[in-house]
């Protein structure tokens, strides 16, 4: 059974507030976040494919992937500002169908007796953009997702 994803998204303000554990170490949590080819195996929900371009995690690195379905793949892009290692990433976000809508992530990883907690907070352009990509299932994304993370942690 997967733990609960808590999403908060407060009126008036651009940010999501994301809150999850797993049943893995850190470093396991952390090497999912950062391996494409981990990422490729759990990112988004199961009935997306996600195609990844580019992803050097690391301070600097920058990352593309596209993800959809066939008649449809959408792209997202960003750099990676830090990187620190079963710790923290920060990270821009930007979909490539609103250029110029950049946004901003901080991800937390937080080792409690064995397991992982992961805190991530999101600030969108505006409220406008943020309320954009809640509208577009971003939050069944991002469930499923962890879900799909699970499963990659567990084999």
């Amino acid at each position: 059974m997967s733990n609960p994803t808590a999403i908060t998204a407060d009126d008036g303000v651009p940010f999501v507030d994301t809150v999850r554990e797993f049943d893995a170490p850190v470093s396991a949590v952390f090497k999912a976040h950062v391996d494409p080819d981990l990422l490729a195996k759990w990112l988004g929900p199961r009935d997306a494919r996600l195609n990844v371009t580019e992803y050097n995690a690391t301070t600097g690195g920058s990352w593309h992937y596209e993800s959809g379905h066939e008649n449809a793949m959408y792209g997202f892009r960003g750099v990676f500002h830090t990187v620190d290692t079963d710790e923290l990433i920060i990270m821009t976000f930007e979909f490539d169908g609103a250029p110029g809508q950049v946004g901003i992530s901080t991800t937390r990883f937080e080792e409690i007796d064995g397991r992982t907690r992961i805190v991530a907070h999101e600030v969108y352009p505006s409220v406008e953009a943020r309320d954009m990509a809640l509208a577009t299932g971003m939050n069944y994304g991002v469930i499923e997702g962890y879900e799909r993370l699970d499963e990659v942690l567990a084999a």
